[in-house]
């Protein structure tokens, strides 16, 4: 990941790193010095390195026969801490200080990451093909489409009414993850529907911190739970069985999205809740903590869902150990705490709604809870 990028005369110098330990400098296009990994990996560090450039005093005294080069030291001083993260910077040059800084958890997430310069491909009948695909897709008419299909699909599953409703919730869901990339200041490409598969909400940046994983990815069923309380206080003011009806399916479909399984939401904050415990224990509180959420959907007979989350806790267990290789800054101890709260209240939200209309005595308003017991 990209911790650090100033000026140094005239050209960028950017640091990367990564929980393994390991530092890469690059002045310009340039590698300039590299700290291999190791568990030491905060705490204060130096990169070293000589860079000759122009002098003009020298270039005047040429006809002495002085080169034309000076040599000089440049000396990149940090102190990194990782949980939370902070690094201190300090910018030597000669052994004379020119920049000094920090930067926070808020820098890395509003930084653009540098993007290696692509290479001139030769023409080719496939190039063309994939140009054309990437232009069809950001035209609003695939948007069209696509919502159209869908439209047409659920509509031939359960009726004309009942598939506007479910695009409505598929949407509302997609837009929470619109708007918490927004928030993050990343460029959007929209929101399209997906027949048979939900929906997909398209951005044009990559994310640079597990925080912003969690929150793009969680903010989807949030705003699906709201759309659930809401259709369910509408059923409670007029007692339309429609309301219900959109209430309990609607919590279904988030609860599906949330279950700790790639590439769903809850396996990306599963993923990234897990992947910033950067000990043993913190990987056997999360293994204690899946145990506990499959034995609670057992002991209520939600069957499937206490099997889904079996599976899917372990699946991010057995890629615990590659979580040093991630681009990602991880999250600090506060976040992990408040990011698993919030994971579960809005787990146990969306369960509660259709635990609550199971009872209603409706078949069809008890088959969500039905599916889950399977």
């Amino acid at each position: 990941m990209e911790l650090l990028k100033i000026d140094c005369l005239g050209k960028p110098l950017r640091l990367e790193g990564s929980l393994a330990g390991w530092q890469q400098l690059f002045w310009g296009d340039s590698l300039v010095s590299v700290i291999q990994a190791s568990p030491d990996n905060e705490g204060l560090k130096s990169h070293d390195f000589e860079l000759s450039i122009q002098d003009p005093a020298l270039e005047q005294a040429a006809d002495a026969e002085l080169p034309p080069l000076k040599t000089i030291k440049i000396t990149l001083e940090t102190d990194l801490q990782w949980q939370p993260f902070v690094i201190d910077y300090r910018l030597l040059k000669d052994d004379e200080v020119i920049t000094t800084g920090q930067r926070t958890t808020k820098d890395i997430e509003r930084q653009t990451p540098t993007t290696p310069i692509p290479e001139k491909r030769q023409f080719s009948v496939v190039g063309l093909a994939s140009l054309g695909f990437k232009l069809l897709k950001s035209a609003k008419v695939i948007k069209v489409l696509l919502a159209g299909a869908s439209v047409a699909a659920y509509s031939w599953l359960f009726s004309f009414q009942f598939a506007l409703a479910l695009i409505a919730c598929l949407v509302f869901h997609e837009y929470g993850h619109i708007r918490a990339m927004k928030y993050f200041g990343m460029k959007t490409k929209g929101i399209y529907l997906i027949p048979f598969m939900g929906g997909l909400a398209l951005s044009d940046e990559k994310i640079n911190t597990r925080w912003q994983d969690v929150v793009i990815s969680i903010m989807g069923p949030t705003f699906g739970l709201f759309m659930s309380i809401a259709s369910l206080v509408a059923y409670w003011v007029t007692g339309n069985i429609f309301f219900a009806g959109l209430a309990t399916f609607n919590a279904l479909l988030n609860l599906f999205n949330l279950l700790p399984i790639l590439p769903l939401d809850g396996g990306h904050i599963l993923k990234s809740i897990s992947f910033s415990m950067n000990s043993k224990m913190g990987l056997v509180a999360c293994i204690l903590g899946a145990a506990v959420g499959v034995y609670i959907s057992y002991s209520l007979g939600l069957a499937l869902l206490g099997f889904l989350l079996l599976i899917g806790s372990a699946e991010i267990v057995f890629e615990w150990k590659t979580r040093h290789q991630s681009h990602l800054l991880p999250l600090d101890r506060y976040g992990q705490i408040f990011s698993a709260v919030w994971y579960f209240i809005t787990v146990a939200a969306l369960i509660g709604i259709i635990w609550y209309f199971a009872g209603s005595g409706d078949e069809m308003l008890a088959l969500p809870l039905e599916i889950l017991k399977s």
